[in-house]
């Protein structure tokens, strides 16, 4: 009886050895995860009709020649490229091979990379308290690489959204979450700012089925805005910019041209926002930049209301944007982009 009875041993003994060492194999390292995201996520430049950068956002590779990111990334852009993290080469954006207005997702086809992909994981079986990892851009700052867990996976409808920890930003948007294995989990899409770490990704589910429904190339132009009815984030009205919008500039000086100006900030979510950060770039009559400003509101702007922020750049900036005796600089002459903001608690 005593050397049958240590035949169980040996077998749970043997049994462990197994299960520990198959989770060892498809487990890795932090550094083994950041660099082998590193070498398929990219910085995505988009462009307007002249050229001119129109946003910058973040994407992986997930096929040959495919990459995915948000729709809200490239809405509106005209051209653009893309620039794996610490490389110098640019590829060109061809157009796109498939898009999910409904769920922000958008897959776009590039030529000339032979970047490795990284592989897609079930979301579904993603679990509240799971440590997840963000790659992306944010705020221009490639190779960008935050640790996080799973918070809360909400429901939208139908739809889910995953709510984590990891720090994204304005730039963050299209990059890959991914988890221990590093599988991507999630696309980053979106941020509540001021709210103490709350931010969201897309599950990776609904990435794998658009990308089996990649289909011919289409133009670039034809990306339709992800504000449709029935969005997937139609509810959080604080994704990096959206919301905060800026306009109406004069200049305080008609004749003497001294570069003094005042714009209206206006906020149209349903909270309070604070230290509103505000980009203004300024063009003269051919459509090139001639000057930006950084202009900082640190106060309140109630829910739906706007207010009137004033600044100052050279004066010869009012001459080459504004036609003389106007108040208001020609038509196409400043935009303005929200750098960032805070909800009021």
């Amino acid at each position: 009886m005593k050397p049958n009875s240590t035949i169980p041993l040996r077998l749970i003994w043997l049994v462990s050895i197994l299960i520990f060492g198959a989770n060892t194999v498809h487990s890795q390292t932090v550094q083994q995860i950041a660099k082998k995201a590193f070498g398929s996520t990219v910085l995505l430049v988009m462009e307007d009709t002249n050229g001119q950068p129109l946003s910058l956002g973040s994407g992986f590779f997930v096929g040959n020649g495919l990459i995915a990111s948000n729709l809200h990334v490239v809405e509106g852009a005209a051209r653009g490229y893309a620039k794996l993290v610490g490389q110098k080469r640019k590829f060109d954006i061809e157009g796109i091979a498939a898009v999910d207005p409904k769920r922000d997702l958008v897959l776009l086809k590039i030529s000339g990379s032979a970047s490795p992909t990284l592989v897609l994981g079930n979301s579904e079986t993603t679990q509240v308290g799971e440590r997840v990892y963000a790659v992306g851009n944010p705020l221009g700052l490639e190779g960008t690489f935050s640790q996080g867990i799973v918070s809360s996976i909400r429901k939208v409808g139908a739809d889910k959204l995953l709510q984590i920890t990891a720090p994204i930003s304005p730039g963050s948007s299209g990059g890959p979450v991914l988890n221990g294995k590093g599988e991507v989990i999630g696309v980053s899409v979106a941020t509540y700012r001021g709210g103490q770490n709350l931010n969201f990704a897309i599950p990776s589910n609904y990435l794998s089925t658009l990308i089996s429904k990649a289909g011919p190339t289409k133009p670039l132009v034809q990306a339709k805005s992800a504000k449709v009815q029935g969005s997937i984030l139609a509810d959080l009205g604080g994704r990096s910019s959206e919301g905060i919008v800026g306009g109406q500039l004069i200049w305080a000086f008609k004749s003497l041209q001294a570069g003094n100006y005042s714009f209206t900030l206006r906020n149209k979510l349903r909270v309070d926002v604070k230290k509103v950060y505000c980009l203004v770039i300024f063009y003269d009559e051919n459509s090139n930049p001639v000057d930006v400003d950084v202009v900082q509101y640190q106060n309140i702007i109630p829910a739906g209301l706007a207010k009137r922020v004033s600044s100052i750049v050279d004066g010869s900036v009012q001459k080459l944007t504004t036609s003389p005796g106007s108040a208001s600089p020609r038509t196409k002459s400043v935009e303005f982009r929200i750098l960032n903001f805070e909800l009021v608690n």
